[in-house]
């Protein structure tokens, strides 16, 4: 059995040493593609739209870096910039509920639960705020890339190590530590999996789902997404990607460069999984899980025991985004900024939308209205037609 680690106040802190190189998607892109020239995009297939997006509102922030991504509680978005403005808009309107100046610059997006919000410096600092006043900072000891996740009147911490610390949000208590033995000494810098089902925390290590108890930071459960294989640390890495998406109470999620699959929330009981080797969020309700590969293909899969429902190829190297199933559509972006419509039976492309910027992150729906924020940091908000 793999032993774990976990610390609390009242116990010896071990200092342990991360001697691994946090990579991002972008440098293993690159050495994957060293002596070869960058592969061509395949070009626009001719449409004749038959769904088509307005806005409802759009609101600009300023360049998102690191700060990419949205948090929803009850009818209020939080949004980030890199700048360290963070804002709260009415979801319905976009008007601007309450904001704030972090002082510092973002590493990454603003975790809320309407009442604390959370983020983290480039100076690897967590700030709390509480109704838009700050109440405490603490530095952390290592580099992070995930949003953190606020709930319970805690504040969960994943870093690019992935050790993962709780805190008390009202007067920044260091609770517990948790972080799995063994693990690859590389990780992805991208923002990874730390989300809640029910009363559980679950957290990525690896390409392995962990539940912690979110009181006392002790594991009870693993479910393993896939055994990496290659001849070097890099093709070994295989991080889980957030988000991940919880549907009719299992979690899918893909490892990065390995697998998607789902797992069942309740008792880490592995439902399914499928090679592929793809670097973005997937996207997932009661019937499909949908993702792409490294080189854009998108699958479908049924989610109940991953078959394979259709594929495409028409937008080979295209470098989409994170996905989002829209009701009956899948929402992807691409690299020169369109998102793209897909029928969600068959993979057919029904519509086409010019952002102003290629996303960072997966879109989210919320209240039928599909959300995303752009690199530029323009947040919008979009019905379909």
């Amino acid at each position: 059995m793999q032993q774990t680690r976990v610390q609390s106040p009242g116990s010896p802190v071990r200092l342990t040493r991360f001697f691994g190189l946090a990579l991002g998607v972008g440098l293993l892109v690159t050495l994957g593609a060293c002596g070869s020239s960058k592969p061509k995009p395949a070009p626009l297939e001719s449409l004749q739209p038959t769904r088509t997006v307005s806005v409802v509102w759009s609101q600009g922030l300023g360049s998102v870096e690191g700060a990419a991504g949205l948090t929803f509680t009850g009818d209020t978005v939080v949004a980030a910039a890199a700048g360290g403005d963070i804002v709260a808009l009415d979801v319905k309107t976009g008007a601007r509920q309450w904001e704030l100046d972090v002082r510092s610059r973002l590493a990454t997006a603003a975790g809320s639960d309407g009442r604390f919000t959370a983020v983290v410096t480039t100076g690897n600092e967590l700030v709390v705020f509480e109704k838009g006043k700050e109440v405490w900072r603490e530095r952390q000891p290592g580099r992070v890339a995930t949003a953190p996740f606020v709930a319970g009147e805690r504040v969960f911490i994943q870093a690019v190590d992935r050790s993962v610390r709780a805190y008390d949000a009202a007067d920044g208590r260091w609770l517990w530590n948790y972080q799995r033995a063994g693990g690859e000494s590389l990780s992805l810098a991208v923002p990874g999996v730390v989300t809640n089902y029910r009363d559980t925390l679950l957290v990525g290590q690896g390409a392995r789902l962990i539940a912690l108890d979110p009181v006392k930071g002790t594991p009870r459960f693993e479910a393993n997404l896939g055994t990496p294989r290659g001849s070097n640390e890099v093709e070994r890495l295989a991080d889980l990607v957030g988000p991940s998406t919880q549907v009719d109470g299992d979690v899918c999620v893909r490892a990065f460069q390995l697998t998607v699959g789902c797992v069942n929330a309740s008792n880490g009981a592995v439902r399914w999984t499928r090679p592929q080797a793809g670097a973005r969020a997937i996207a997932a309700n009661a019937d499909v899980v949908v993702g792409a590969d490294s080189a854009d293909r998108v699958s479908a899969w049924k989610a109940s025991n991953g078959d394979i429902l259709w594929r495409v190829d028409r937008f080979t190297h295209r470098g989409l985004s994170g996905m989002a199933i829209w009701g009956d559509l899948l929402a992807v972006a691409d690299s020169d900024g369109y998102l793209h419509l897909l029928a969600l039976d068959d993979g057919r492309t029904v519509g086409r939308f010019s952002l102003d910027a290629p996303l960072e992150i997966a879109p989210t729906v919320k209240n039928g209205l599909l959300f995303a924020q752009t690199r530029r940091g323009t947040v919008y908000a979009l019905r379909s037609n």
